[in-house]
């Protein structure tokens, strides 16, 4: 299976491989965003260690569960030939009704195939008040004229 931009990476397949993957995150189906990743995927997410893409689709419904009204906006931050860095926000709230934002940087790896092999995620959360909220899209794909990361000043 391949996964479209395939490295090398230049600025427009960067960032291409970027936005895929953000829209991917905000279908918020763990079965399609683990497809991303190769079988035997590498992850750190916080202090959770992930190896395969069984445990991915597991750790992202465990998540999404847990994370409502989610969603995410991902920034290109730099690239080589087959590495991405990424920063991202996302806002959700819990069941009690509790909104934040998590900030992160994630590092990331690719396979001749596109698929990523290796994901190393950096997240810290902020409690916010519901009108502190900046990400207002209905559910799912980020809008295309909707303001990124740094127009939003995050």
């Amino acid at each position: 299976m391949s996964r479209p931009p395939l490295p090398p990476f230049d600025a427009t397949t960067a960032a291409a491989k970027v936005r895929s993957a953000e829209d991917g995150w905000n279908s918020r189906d763990p079965q399609k965003v683990a497809l991303a990743y190769t079988p035997e995927t590498k992850w750190r997410n916080r202090s959770d260690f992930l190896s395969g893409r069984t445990a991915v689709e597991a750790f992202l419904t465990a998540k999404w569960e847990k994370e409502h009204e989610y969603r995410l906006i991902k920034e290109l931050w730099a690239f080589t030939e087959n590495r991405i860095a990424v920063r991202f926000a996302y806002e959700w709230h819990n069941a009690a009704g509790d909104w934040f934002r998590s900030y992160g940087n994630e590092n990331w790896e690719f396979d001749a195939d596109g698929l990523m092999q290796l994901r190393l995620a950096s997240i810290n959360d902020l409690a916010i008040s519901e009108s502190e909220r900046k990400f207002h899209w209905p559910q799912g794909r980020r809008p295309d004229d909707h303001p990124g990361l740094s127009d939003l000043g995050l």
